[in-house]
């Protein structure tokens, strides 16, 4: 199983991928807390799911398991799993866990 490091590194380097397409004057400032989703994001909606679709793809090829981010379950939860790297990284990390 992939271990929380790891999936901080899948989704770090999916926010990296999103500063390599924009200019240096649009550069986002990575690192755990990062906004991804909700008021002070740092993503626009289309860069949002170019991330999730990264990470989506990055986490099942890594774990041999196929995951889904954008289900009716992630949306229902109580504090989004897309609020930053740290919420996503540990709402990755509770469904890999009940997939095993």
């Amino acid at each position: 199983m992939l271990t929380k490091d790891a999936v901080q590194a899948i989704i770090l380097k999916a926010l990296k991928n999103i500063n390599e397409e924009c200019g240096p004057d649009e550069q986002i400032d990575i690192h755990l807390d990062t906004r991804l989703f909700g008021a002070d994001a740092v993503l626009d909606s289309l860069s949002l799911v170019s991330v999730i679709v990264d990470v989506e793809a990055a986490v099942s090829d890594a774990s041999a398991r196929d995951i889904s981010l954008t289900d009716d379950r992630a949306m229902s939860q109580a504090v989004s799993p897309f609020t930053d790297v740290e919420a996503l990284s540990n709402y990755i990390i509770l469904l890999l866990s009940e997939a095993a």
